[in-house]
């Protein structure tokens, strides 16, 4: 295992010994967002006379660069991560950055269900649990957030999603409850322009909520995506690059189990060889 967690996966892709046709997953760009980082201001006050004075303080807010909150995760996890896993960490953090620090983004449950969902697949056979879990931690921190509360929150979700039917998840406006009153108050925000910031990790929130409640009708995303105000076309979208992600990582994760594999099979014979021409030197 200790050698899982060194190996670059760039040279065992490049390496001849491996298909030549296999595709590398890297090419992440698709899930990338861009963003402004610099916000005004501006407050509205009325006075005695009934006039309204308005004092606008053209100042930027103390947001982070990309930079920063890379390094920021590089700091607080400082053991190797093998290319497999990092390249696409890298890029989802860059992602995240940009949507966290957009002047509509609100954090919701639903967006940390998409993205514990996302972090859970892509780092699925990672060699240590432990190591896994100091990631997970050391990533959100990385972004100034609280990672209990993101795993607390998606298991919420979760645990209220699979209790629901496909009709009473697309009906939650018309009850009561801590969750259907998040989901309403992300229908409010959606339903008003410049006061919801949509995002893939949101798409893929979106997603297992139809995963855990069993709602397999091909109508009932466009139902959900309707009660919430939010674009179906934007989630077809961004649901197809999730699944294509997948099975890109699953590829290259065989691949590399082969080739670790094929690595530790020759490393024996080289030391099989070896003990055999020293006894022989020796008799």
């Amino acid at each position: 295992m200790a050698a899982v967690t060194t190996i670059s996966f760039t040279a065992a892709v490049q390496s001849p010994d491996l298909n030549s046709s296999a595709r590398s997953y890297s090419n992440f760009d698709a899930f990338k967002l861009r963003s402004a980082v610099t916000y005004d201001a501006c407050s509205v006050r009325a006075s005695s006379s009934s006039r309204m004075v308005v004092h606008c303080m053209c100042t930027s807010v103390d947001v982070p660069t990309v930079s920063q909150t890379k390094l920021n995760f590089l700091k607080a996890y400082k053991r190797p991560i093998p290319s497999i896993y990092n390249t696409v960490l890298q890029e989802l953090i860059v992602q995240q950055h940009l949507t966290k620090y957009k002047k509509s983004f609100r954090y919701d449950p639903v967006f940390a269900l998409g993205f514990v969902t996302v972090y859970d697949r892509l780092m699925e056979g990672y060699p240590s649990d432990e190591d896994r879990q100091a990631i997970f931690e050391a990533y959100i921190r990385a972004l100034n957030d609280d990672p209990a509360q993101f795993r607390a929150d998606a298991q919420k979700v979760e645990e209220w999603a699979k209790t629901q039917s496909p009709s009473s998840l697309v009906e939650f406006a018309s009850r009561d409850g801590e969750i259907e009153g998040i989901l309403k108050d992300i229908a409010e925000r959606a339903g008003t322009k410049g006061s919801f910031s949509y995002s893939r990790f949101f798409a893929v929130g979106l997603f297992r909520l139809l995963e855990l409640s069993n709602s397999t009708e091909p109508n009932i995303l466009d139902k959900l995506c309707a009660a919430l105000n939010v674009s179906k076309r934007s989630v077809d979208r961004d649901l197809d690059v999730y699944r294509n992600l997948l099975s890109k990582l699953v590829q290259a994760k065989e691949l590399l189990k082969e080739y670790t594999e094929r690595e530790k099979k020759k490393t024996e014979e080289r030391a099989a060889a070896s003990q055999k021409a020293n006894e022989a030197v020796t008799k």
